[in-house]
């Protein structure tokens, strides 16, 4: 019987030289391997940045993929962040139909609802920025289309395992969002 599909969210810490991203993702693509979501930056250290991936598959996928990101020379470390006590976090940027006056409004206040952010205001438009989880922006975007998404664009996902013992952890200082 088949595993079910996860998903998976890897960390993997490379070489900030060029080409790496085009080789990474060329080489999952080349092996049949669908990348759900990605992000890259910069780390603390300028010669190094991190990959964030999502990728949805069991277990046998995720440690392949894990295998063959090992094998890159510029690949200095991967990571199963999904096995481990994890914060994710997602952006969207959205401009939404927005007339001044009427509608306006109510834009505003599922906004503050989702702790979201007005960024930009035009004369038939609204731009918005919204983080979170991912189910809270899919959430957010569910709420606000009936108003008219002209626009949206979103990152990857970004994310970092927890520090230390969540026994530990001061429970006042746990996820807001």
């Amino acid at each position: 019987m088949a595993e079910p599909a996860h998903r998976h969210v890897l960390s993997a810490l490379v070489q900030n030289v060029p080409g790496v991203l085009a080789h990474i993702s060329g080489m999952l693509a080349s092996r049949g391997y669908n990348i759900d979501s990605l992000a890259v930056g910069e780390t603390e250290n300028p010669h190094l940045s991190r990959m964030t991936f999502v990728i949805v598959g069991d277990d046998r996928v995720q440690q392949q993929v894990s295998k063959q990101l090992q094998k890159i020379v510029t690949v200095v470390e991967v990571q199963d962040i999904s096995s481990q006590d994890y914060v994710e976090r997602d952006l969207a940027l959205i401009k939404v139909r927005a007339v001044a006056g009427g509608s306006r409004s109510e834009i505003r206040e599922l906004v503050e609802i989702f702790r979201g952010r007005i960024v930009d205001v035009g004369p038939t438009e609204v731009m918005i920025e919204i983080s979170g989880r991912e189910n809270k922006v899919r959430a957010f975007i569910d709420r606000i289309e009936p108003f008219g998404i002209t626009e949206l664009v979103r990152t990857g996902r970004i994310a970092m395992v927890r520090s230390g013992d969540s026994s530990e952890r001061d429970p006042s200082s746990g996820e807001i969002d």
